[in-house]
């Protein structure tokens, strides 16, 4: 990968945050969500199509059960894909279509970016800040594979993304998002000119 691509990287998605405290609030996501049953499955529909997910709960447990705490607060309905780059991948998790940020209370998960599953293309993946164990509501589904984004060590540089599913169908859905074109607004660059909504995301 170029150096200059490794530094669009370290743009897109070292410097992630959840939204600030104050704006658009999540639902409230307690124990009670965290003792329902594991799903292995969750739908995305957007406005360009549905997007089915696998999870996988014995290879990244946190994970797995930090994204459904979301997903059955209903905190995903309504968001957008707010960060696109075709040929590396697309982000959600953060905010609407007015830029406008949903905030989370709720505490950030270990890394488990150690379990094996690599960025593949299709893969699902928790996105972070810096601090490797950061991760809240925002996510990213590879467009493609993406190995630089794997664990290599547990140096602040080298830990990784945390893979904890796979797209099992949709992936022209996220081609689509993926082919759209983008711009830049206030800090934020490849913000989508015409954002994809997720209406609904839910266990079937």
């Amino acid at each position: 990968m170029s150096i200059g691509k490794l530094a669009t990287l370290g743009f897109a998605l070292a410097g992630l945050s959840c939204a600030t405290a104050g704006e658009d609030r999540a639902p409230e996501t307690g124990g009670a969500v965290n003792s329902a049953p594991v799903a292995t499955s969750v739908v995305l529909e957007t406005s360009k199509g549905e997007i089915v997910l696998e999870l996988l709960p014995e290879d990244a447990p946190e994970s797995v059960v930090n994204f459904l705490r979301y997903v059955r607060g209903g905190f995903y309905n309504g968001l957008i894909f707010h960060r696109v780059m075709p040929g590396f991948m697309i982000q959600a998790g953060a905010m609407n279509a007015e830029m406008v940020s949903r905030s989370t209370d709720a505490f950030p998960i270990p890394n488990e970016a150690e379990n094996g599953l690599k960025n593949l293309r299709g893969a699902l993946a928790m996105a972070r800040t810096g601090d490797p164990h950061s991760a809240t509501s925002e996510f990213f589904i590879n467009h493609v594979d993406n190995p630089v984004l794997d664990h290599k060590s547990r140096s602040l540089s080298e830990w990784g993304y945390a893979v904890f599913g796979r797209v099992t169908s949709g992936m022209d859905v996220v081609d689509s998002i993926a082919a759209g074109a983008t711009e830049t607004r206030g800090r934020r660059r490849n913000f989508p000119v015409e954002p994809v909504t997720i209406i609904r995301a839910y266990v079937p």
